[in-house]
């Protein structure tokens, strides 16, 4: 049985030039990002790639049709690098990129079409959440089907994941909070998950507690104490990754898949939504299993007992940023239900990662509490 796989290099460097120089960017490289990370990182080093700016495409995060609009623009000049500068919408769409012969993404995704990898990709974050850097997994809002649909297989995973702190910079506090709780969730799910095993769980423990420890900083010193912790947000968020990776993410993840692609709400602010009721769910339903270790992490860090564990962790991610109702997103009472429905039979590739099994009516409750 595998316990564990680690397919990406992970490097990491003190800003984007020394990368750019390793890394030889030049002809026959197609660059995916932003133009707010062109305009300061990339031009003054007169590059000869393509560039392709992913806002050109469309807003938020990525859709079938976003990720279509790009592929066919890639397409239009032959490259053999593909180097993904960018936050979770860029680097999913680029995991899509190095496949040979897809026009259509929903064929990808839906996994009618054989999945054959012929690009190498070099992916770069630069928000501090995603993981996706070293997992085989992107995610999309499928349109038509009114939902996010994951693709999960080894062809997606990039050749190399590179971590450069100082593109962190120019995250938005807001966005920053968002993010990093997303890497928060990606560490606590993979440490309670049927596949979790001591590695994984390592790699969970160590992403848990530095976030913890800087989220503890930020509210003791001001939202400016991230700036003196780029470099271990970004390490924390890829050390989740890597967990997640290898162990999965469950419930949490599946409930926020329906807000996300019917309200277009922010995959980390989507997640958070959903955190802590879930977690109150599973501890309630089995306090004694493997959900016991992460409650005592907790504890340890945030100075209470066992018992009030979600409710301060809940309270500490609220003086960070306060979590919104479903309905303040236009969310309506009767999609408590269809919401339901489209969990059980669109995200078991998720439910199966589950701490415990989670009835229909055990999400249908979480979804109007939170209501």
């Amino acid at each position: 049985m595998q316990l564990f796989k680690l397919g990406s290099k992970i490097h990491q460097f003190e800003g984007f030039d020394a990368f750019a120089k390793t890394f030889q960017i030049g002809e026959g490289d197609l660059v995916l990002t932003h133009g707010f990370l062109y305009e300061p990182f990339m031009k003054k080093l007169n590059l000869k790639a393509d560039f392709i700016m992913q806002e050109s495409f469309g807003s938020g995060e990525p859709s079938d049709e976003m990720m279509n609009a790009i592929l066919a623009e890639a397409k239009r000049k032959p490259f053999e690098r593909i180097f993904a500068i960018g936050g979770g919408t860029v680097l999913d769409i680029a995991k899509l990129l190095v496949l040979k012969d897809v026009d259509n993404v929903v064929n990808a995704f839906e996994k009618t079409v054989p999945l054959i990898k012929e690009k190498e990709l070099i992916a770069v974050p630069t928000t501090c959440g995603t993981g996706s850097e070293v997992t085989n997994i992107t995610i999309a809002e499928i349109k038509s089907k009114q939902t996010k649909m994951g693709l999960a297989v080894d062809q997606l995973i990039p050749d190399d994941a590179v971590l450069i702190p100082e593109l962190l910079k120019g995250l938005p506090y807001k966005f920053y909070i968002y993010s990093s709780i997303d890497a928060l969730i990606h560490a606590i799910e993979a440490y309670v998950s049927p596949k979790a095993n001591a590695y994984t769980r390592m790699y969970s423990i160590q992403a848990i507690e530095t976030i913890m420890e800087i989220y503890k900083g930020i509210l003791d010193k001001g939202e400016t104490y991230r700036f003196e912790r780029l470099e271990d947000m970004a390490i924390a968020s890829n050390l989740a990754g890597i967990a997640f990776g290898n162990a999965g993410v469950g419930a949490v993840h599946a409930l926020s898949y329906p807000l996300g692609g019917m309200y277009h709400v922010p995959h980390g602010e989507a997640n958070y939504q959903f955190f802590t009721e879930v977690f109150k769910l599973y501890n309630q339903k089995n306090p004694e299993g493997r959900i016991k270790g992460v409650n005592s992490l907790l504890a340890n860090i945030l100075d209470v007992d066992e018992e009030q564990v979600y409710d301060e962790v809940e309270r500490v991610l609220g003086q960070l940023l306060s979590k919104n109702p479903l309905r303040s997103y236009g969310m309506k009472t009767s999609e408590v239900e269809t919401f339901t429905v489209s969990v059980l039979e669109g995200q078991q590739r998720l439910l199966a990662n589950n701490y415990v099994e989670l009835t229909g009516e055990d999400i249908q409750g979480i979804y109007t509490r939170l209501y």
